[in-house]
């Protein structure tokens, strides 16, 4: 039972962290053309497994939300961003943006 709820909140956080960056780089950064480059990707998701691995660990002095997440969680976050700036990145270099629409 703790096992599958563990894996629901590794899969929602890397649901919810790869939108989001694939949303960030679609949005705000296509203009930035060092976030275009595939480099781009690999230290985003490198920064994102620096920066969920504390909390991660913090987490774990939660009596009940410490069984569900580990170090598995940060890998999985860190994979979904860095795969998410790449998806936005292919997203600006072929014209698919999301906006208000025609005017």
């Amino acid at each position: 039972m703790w096992g599958l709820l563990g894996l629901v909140a590794t899969l929602a956080a890397s649901w919810l962290s790869y939108g989001a960056a694939r949303r960030f780089v679609r949005e705000r950064l296509r203009y930035v053309e060092a976030a275009l480059k595939p480099a781009a990707a690999i230290v985003a998701g490198l920064v994102a497994l620096v920066l969920a691995w504390p909390v991660v660990a913090l987490l774990h002095w939660i009596p009940l939300v410490g069984s569900l997440v580990g170090g598995g969680t940060a890998l999985a976050v860190g994979l979904s961003v860095g795969l998410g700036v790449n998806a936005g990145a292919r997203d600006v270099k072929s014209g698919y943006l999301l906006g208000p629409g025609p005017r």
